[in-house]
C-alpha cells in the first residue's frame, strides 16, 4: 500500500532550541568542550537524573540524561523522546524551551550521549550509529570504523529503555527516536529492524555512507512491513563544502530511491524541508521541530 508523503514547511515550526551551531558549515562537528547544561543548573519544569552505561565490549561509555516533567503523568504515561548525540542535544535545551514543552503535552526526554565533556564522540558515534555491511567508501569521508548499530541498538533497547521505564511512566505507543547525520542513519536502520519505537525522526541522514548502504537496506524491507510506524525525514537544501565534494546527482537519486521504497513499506512518511539550511545547521532545527511535534506544539 502506497502512503503519500506529507511535506511540512519549516516556517510553520516555531524556533525554540538554541541555534548555536553544533557543526561547522562543512558538516564537521564543532569540538569545543561543553559547559553546564540545564540538568546541571536545574529546572522548574523537569527533574533530571543521569546514568552511565558501557558497551558490551567495554570500549565505549555512555552518559544518559533523563528529564521527567514535573507534572502528573497521563493515564498511559508520558510520550518519550530519545535523542542521539545526547551531549549536543542537552546543550541546546533551555529553561524557556522546557517551559514551552510543559505548557503543551510534555514528553519525557532521554538524551543518549557519551561520557565526555565534548559535544560529540566522533569515533564512537561512527561505529554505533552506522549499519553493518556495504562496501567501504571514501577514506576521506569514513575516517573511523563503522557498522556497530546492532550492538548499540541492543544496549538502547535492553538496558537504556528499561532503566527509563523504572524511573517514570512512559507511553510505549508514543515513543520516539531522533538522530542527525550518522544518527539519522541509525534512526532509519532502527526503523527497518526493530519495534522499540513508534515515531522516527531522521535528520540529514548521511545517505552516501558506504555507497548508500542505508538505501540498500531499505530495498530489503518487504512491502507493508512498517505499517503502524511513523517517519519524519528532515532535510535542508543548502550547499556546504562537504556537500560540494559529493556527487549531487548520485545523492539525489539515492534520496528518490529511498523515498520510493519507504512509500511501499507502509510507514507513514512525512518530509520536512528547511530551504537554505546546510547539513550541520539541521541539527538544532530538526531537534526543535521534533520537540514541537512530539509535544503537540506544531
Amino acid at each position: 500500500m502506497n502512503i503519500p508523503s506529507t511535506f511540512f514547511s519549516a516556517a510553520l515550526l516555531a524556533i525554540g532550541v538554541s541555534l548555536i551551531p553544533a557543526m561547522q558549515a562543512n558538516g564537521r562537528p564543532l569540538m569545543e568542550p561543553l559547559g553546564d547544561n540545564i540538568a546541571d543548573r536545574g529546572s522548574a519544569f523537569y527533574r533530571f537524573s543521569i546514568k552511565t552505561f558501557s558497551s558490551a565490549d567495554g570500549l565505549r561509555h555512555y552518559k544518559v540524561w533523563l528529564g521527567v516533567p514535573k507534572q502528573t503523568p497521563p493515564p498511559k504515561g508520558f510520550p518519550v523522546l530519545f535523542m542521539l548525540d545526547g551531549n549536543a542535544a542537552m546543550a541546546r535545551l533551555s529553561e524557556d524551551r522546557l517551559k514551552q514543552l510543559a505548557d503543551n503535552r510534555p514528553p519525557m526526554l532521554v538524551a543518549v550521549g557519551y561520557d565526555t565533556r565534548l559535544p560529540f564522540d566522533v569515533r564512537a558515534r561512527a561505529l554505533d550509529y552506522t549499519p553493518p555491511g556495504g562496501q567501504p567508501g571514501d577514506p576521506g569521508q569514513e575516517r573511523y570504523p563503522g557498522g556497530g548499530s546492532h550492538a548499540f541498538r541492543n544496549l538502547l533497547l535492553n538496558q537504556i529503555i528499561p532503566w527509563t521505564e523504572k524511573q517514570a511512566p512512559g507511553d510505549p505507543q508514543r515513543r520516539a527516536l531522533w538522530g542527525h547525520s550518522y544518527g539519522g542513519l541509525f534512526v532509519l536502520d532502527t526503523l527497518y529492524h526493530a519495534s522499540g519505537f513508534t515515531h522516527y525522526f531522521s535528520a540529514a541522514p548521511s545517505l552516501s555512507w558506504r555507497h548508500q548502504r542505508i538505501v540498500e537496506l531499505a530495498q530489503q524491507v518487504p512491502p507493508g512491513a512498517l505499517n503502524g510506524k511513523t517517519l519524519y525525514l528532515i532535510e535542508g537544501d543548502g550547499q556546504s563544502d562537504r556537500g560540494k565534494e559529493r556527487n549531487a546527482a548520485q545523492i539525489g537519486k539515492a534520496h528518490r530511491t529511498l523515498i520510493a521504497r519507504l512509500q511501499k513499506s507502509g510507514v507513514r512518511l512525512h518530509q520536512i524541508r528547511y530551504p537554505g539550511q546546510t547539513h550541520g545547521e539541521l541539527l538544532p532545527s530538526s531537534l526543535d521541530a521534533t520537540l514541537n511535534i512530539i509535544s503537540g506544539a506544531e
